[in-house]
Formats: structure tokens, sequence, C-alpha cells
């Protein structure tokens, strides 16, 4: 087996273990991880040759752009305080924790070695704890903190991390350069995350194609990132600024319903590999590492042992003070933002803090050789520590969340989630008939029986939305009717299907031209798609 045939065999392993997963009840992730490791044992597979160089450019910018296209910038502004407390502050504690403790027990580390360490075992992964998160059914406002504090972790840590190896490949370090390097990093990511964003903006809008649009959310964050880092500045922040940019709607179209849902779609298929691919080099990457440190397992498996704990006891002795203290300047100022509202909440964002992608991405990118041509001083042992934190924290933490939420009752507010849904769904409802009012006016005249027929639409827009809009007797009108269309669209289905399959074994017969049958099949497609609108 080749790197390719390895590459595309955790391909498979991404599509694969996601509905495995769900019915084994497991993180996928782990299950990734797992099946990495079983890969890793098997005397065809080689050993991973991937040049650390590309390893950032090719793995975070659609990690952090598909993570980012969950959020938006008003949440952010919403919880700028919740975030620096429960997040890039934390970053900070966690590195300097890991590194103190790793430069004590890991006999020749340097100082920024073990500071690289911190800032790579310091960020929790947004993506196992968000996919674990939902499946659990806990509280949005969770899930948002998880989103939010991984994104920004993610950030920070990787600043904090190209300090460090700039550091310790150089061999020299000053405060005050770092400080100016961080400050202008910052900015010119900022600023060059905020001009992608706005062109790639207006070139959607001039595109006007589902296909060219979605294929260019593809190069914009690789584009951002690597021109930010050629202008030295940070990459990550600069994907992220790009993708809260293009999430907050800025020149986008409401009514581009195809390019929404196909960008959607592919993202979610582009999220799916990627984390699949990065979570399987975990696993491949232990046997390697392990037979690396063989010579020095009696001091790292202590140094291991004290490097997890410090990790996870740290964000606890962190998060505790650090939410209470959200919540008292929460309730002092009523501001609308996302925080722990109790000691249960609070414990199940400190359990979440599995690591993963991003921890595993810098570990492989750490440079394999120093500015005077000796080697980066205990690679293998920083990747070994890493791996051991990643493995710990996926596999403990990870199996154990589950447990951890049922025992704590922490479930979601769907009743407050429903009314949001509710007060929406009326929204839509008031926009409908306020823009048949504006036609019946100023455009055309609408006879009175087409009039009626269209104000009962408006109406059913927000009650297909939530019923709840609806009286009693209203109400179970609507569920027969509802009953009704999706009958017919039942049968209409079975109709398209039909002529579908018909045309499908037309293209295998002599004369028909194959750029005929995809014509017609692309107009039964479309029919199809346009008819799940009508019962929903």
């Amino acid at each position: 087996m080749d790197q390719l045939a390895l590459i595309f065999a955790l391909l498979l392993g991404a599509v694969v273990m996601v509905p495995l997963a769900q019915r084994l009840s497991l993180p996928s992730p782990v299950l990734m991880t797992l099946v990495g490791a079983v890969l890793a044992a098997l005397p065809v597979v080689p050993e991973v040759e991937v040049p650390p160089a590309l390893i950032l450019p090719l793995v975070l910018p659609p990690l952090l752009y598909a993570a980012a296209q969950r959020t938006s910038w008003r949440q952010f502004a919403a919880n700028v305080r919740p975030i620096f407390l429960l997040a890039v502050a934390l970053v900070f504690v966690s590195t300097a924790a890991v590194a103190a403790v790793a430069h004590a027990l890991v006999p020749g580390l340097p100082v920024f070695a073990a500071v690289a360490l911190g800032a790579l075992v310091a960020p929790p992964d947004p993506v196992a704890a968000t996919q674990i998160a939902a499946r659990l059914g806990l509280p949005r406002r969770l899930v948002s903190i998880l989103e939010g504090e991984g994104l920004f972790n993610d950030v920070t840590a990787i600043t904090l991390y190209h300090v460090a190896i700039a550091a310790a490949v150089t061999g020299s370090f000053s405060w005050p350069n770092a400080a100016a390097d961080l400050a202008l990093a910052g900015g010119v990511a900022v600023g060059v995350g905020l001009l992608l964003g706005w062109g790639a903006a207006r070139l959607m809008s001039f595109l006007d194609d589902a296909t060219l649009q979605t294929g260019l959310t593809v190069l914009v964050p690789f584009l951002s990132y690597v021109l930010a880092e050629e202008l030295h500045g940070s990459g990550a922040l600069a994907v992220l600024a790009t993708a809260l940019y293009l999430a907050s709607g800025r020149g986008a179209d409401a009514d581009d319903v195809s390019g929404r849902l196909a960008g959607q779609s592919f993202w979610s298929v582009i999220d799916t590999l990627v984390t699949g691919i990065a979570f399987g080099l975990i696993g491949l990457e232990l046997q390697p590492v392990a037979y690396a440190v063989a010579d020095e397992w009696q001091e790292l498996l202590p140094a291991a042992g004290a490097v997890i704990a410090t990790v996870v006891v740290v964000r606890l002795l962190w998060l505790l003070p650090a939410s209470w203290a959200a919540r008292r300047l929460h309730h002092r100022r009523d501001l609308d933002e996302d925080i722990p509202v109790s000691w249960r909440e609070t414990i199940v964002v400190w359990w979440s803090g599995m690591r993963g992608v991003v921890s595993v991405a810098l570990a492989l990118a750490v440079p394999l050789s120093v500015e005077d041509g000796g080697g980066f001083p205990k690679r293998d042992a920083v990747l070994f520590l890493t791996f051991a934190v990643v493995l710990a924290t996926l596999l403990i933490q990870g199996l154990t969340l589950p447990w951890l939420v049922k025992r704590l009752h922490v479930v979601a507010d769907t009743a407050a989630e429903r009314e949001q849904e509710r007060q929406l769904a009326l929204r839509c409802t008031k926009a409908a008939r306020r823009r048949l009012r504006e036609i019946q006016e100023n455009e055309e005249e609408l006879p009175e029986d087409l009039m009626d027929a269209l104000t009962k639409r408006a109406y059913d827009i927000g009650a297909r939305i939530s019923p709840d809009l609806l009286d009693e007797e209203r109400h179970e009108g609507q569920i027969r009717r509802v009953s009704r269309l999706r009958h017919i669209h039942r049968l209409q289905g079975e109709l398209l299907s039909a002529a579908r399959h018909e045309v499908v074994a037309a293209r295998n017969e002599p004369g028909v031209d194959p750029e005929a049958v995809d014509r017609v099949l692309h107009q039964l497609d479309v029919r199809s798609f346009r008819g799940q609108d009508g019962p929903a």
C-alpha cells in the first residue's frame, strides 16, 4: 500500500465511521482514531510521510472555515467577555502550566520547546466536542460556548505556537519583539481576512452559479491563510475573519436557495473528510512515535501522565471561578451572551475539553531541524506527549461525557428553542403578508379569490414552520390539509420516480444522446426538489 492508497483508505473510513458511530453510540472521532491505530499495525501500511510545512496550510483552513460557518459575527460580539474568560485567557494559563511541568520532568527539553508543547495541547477540539454535544441534546448555549471556545482557542494557541517554534528554531527570543510580532500578525490577519471576505462576497454575487460559488468558498480559506502568512500575519485568524464576514450574510442573496444548499452540503462533506483524515492520522502516528521514544519510556510515561493531569485540572480550576465571574457580570449587566448558568453546566463544559485535530496538526507541523542544522530539540518527545494528551482526552472524556451529562441532568431547553422558532415563523408570516399587500397596492389588482388564496398561503408559510401559530380548530384543519398534501406529494414522487427510471434506462439504448438524458434528468430532479416545498 502506498501513501495515496492510505489517504483513500482514511477517506473511506471517515465516511463509514459516521453511521457506524451513530449505531454504536460512540463519537466518530474516537472510532477514526482507532481505525488509524489498526491500520498502523498492519505490515502492508507504510509510515505516513507528510512534509511538516504542508500540514497546517492543508488541514487548518478548511476546518476553521467550516467551524466558523456555524457561528456569526453577532454571536462573537455578544460573547466577547465569555470568550476571553473561558477561552483566550485559558490558553495562556494552560500553555504556561504544561510548559512548566514538561520542562521540569523531561530531561533536555528546552523552555521554548516546552512552550510549544503547551500551545499544542492547550486548545480543546471543537469538532469532537460539538459532534458529541449535538448527539447528546445539550443546550444550544453550551454548544455555542464550545464552538466559540474551540475557534478562538485554536487561533490563540496557533499564534503562541508559532512564537515558541520560531524561538526554538532560531535560538533567540525577545519579549518586545514577540509582542510587536503578535500585534502585527493580528492586525495583518484581520485586515487580510476582512478584505478577502468582502471581495469573496462581491465575487459570489457576480458568479451567480451555485457550482462556481461553492468552488470559490473552497479557495477562499486557503487563499486567506496563505496570503496572511506571506505577509507575516496569523493565517488562522485571517481564515476566521473571512469566515465570520461571509457568515454574517453581507452581500449574500437571501433568494439564492440552490447556492446556499449546495454550499452547506459541500462543506459538511469537507468537514467530515478532513476531520476523519486528521483523527485517522492520530492513530497512524502512534506506532512510529512510540518506536521513536522507545528508549525514553521510563521518563516520558510519568511526564505524559503529569501533562494530561495538568491539562485537565487546570481547565477545571480556571473554569469554576471564570464561570462564576461571568455569571455575576451577566446578571449585573443583563447582557445577551452564552455562559454556563450553573455549576453542572460548567462541569460539562470542563469535561468537554477534548483535544484533537488542531493539536495533532500542530504537532506534525513541528519542523524537523533548526537554523544551525541540528534536529529540533526533543521533537519525538513533544509528539509523544501531544498524542498522549489527545488519546487520553478523546478516549476517556469522549466516551464518558454521555454518562456525565445524563448524571448531571443537563438537557436542552426545548421550550425556549421552540418559542424562538415560533417568533421567527411569525415574522415570516408577517413579511409574506406585508409583501402581498404591497403587490396588491402598488403593482396589480388581484382577483378576490386569488387574494384569499395567496393570503392563506402567506399564513401557511409560518404555520408550517411552527404549527403553534394556529388556534386549536385551525390547527386541526392544518393537520388534515398537510396530511392530504403529503399524500399527494408522495403520489407525485412515485410518478416522477417512474419517469426518472425510464430516462436512466434510456441512457443505455442505442442512438440516445447521454447529454440529452442528463438535461431531461436534471429537469425531473428540479421538479422533485421544488415539489418538496409543497406539503412540508
